[in-house]
């Protein structure tokens, strides 16, 4: 996991005057699962949006490899879709895919392929999660671009969606970039952390290495509880 996939140098995002983002320098080698980490307001969602192009921005973005990106965005929801006619197998139908490929990428994530014909608005938070990841996964792509990806679920169901995005890492050699606020998922789940902070503070490397107590404060401007967790 040595091989620089990408760098980012004296990048820089400002939005209406404001400035989000300053100065920021970090790289991400093949293979990683990096999380960015921090307060609602840091910045997590739009350096994502900023690496995909969809954000104007400044500074130095290197990709060393061409990479073909899957994108999980925030916000995505069974019930942002429970008023629409979609069925599972709507939603896969403009990938252009076999229904042998179809039901091959569900089960990759646990699910059956009954639920092919199951209206999407009305599966569970976690079933729709799965049928999301699984249709990003079928583009192919070598690294995922999450995005608070069990905002929509419970803490149980949560941790079942990252368990299973971990064995899809490992088994399918991806780097994946990971946005969240929740340090147990950083712990449990992340080889390396950036760490972005409306008051100044950063950090960039392994957590169990770089997330003191006092590194923690200042990410988020308050005293967080501090636990010792073996990573991954």
């Amino acid at each position: 996991m040595s091989d620089i996939l990408l760098e980012v140098k004296d990048f820089n995002v400002i939005l209406d005057g404001s400035p989000i983002i300053s100065d920021l320098d970090f790289s991400l080698n093949e293979g990683e699962f990096l999380t960015i980490l921090g307060p609602n307001g840091s910045g997590k969602t739009v350096l994502l949006r900023s690496l995909l192009g969809l954000v104007p921005h400044s500074g130095q973005l290197n990709w060393h490899r061409k990479p073909r990106i899957g994108y999980l965005p925030q916000g995505l929801n069974q019930m942002s879709v429970r008023d629409m006619p979609l069925t599972v197998k709507d939603f896969f139908s403009l990938k252009k895919l076999k229904s042998a490929e179809v039901t091959a990428i569900l089960s990759l994530v646990g699910l059956e392929n009954a639920v092919m014909n199951k209206k999407a608005g009305y599966l569970s938070g976690g079933e729709f999660q799965r049928m999301l990841v699984a249709w990003v996964l079928a583009s192919q792509p070598n690294i995922l671009f999450l995005d608070e990806p069990t905002a929509a679920v419970d803490i149980a169901g949560g941790e079942t969606i990252y368990s299973l995005l971990k064995d899809i890492w490992k088994r399918q050699n991806l780097t994946i970039l990971n946005v969240t606020h929740d340090l147990n998922i950083v712990y449990a789940h992340s080889t390396h952390v950036l760490c972005l902070s409306r008051f100044g503070h950063r950090c960039h490397g392994v957590p169990k290495e770089i997330l003191t107590p006092d590194v923690l404060n200042g990410i988020y401007g308050a005293d967080v509880k501090f636990y010792t967790h073996k990573g991954v």
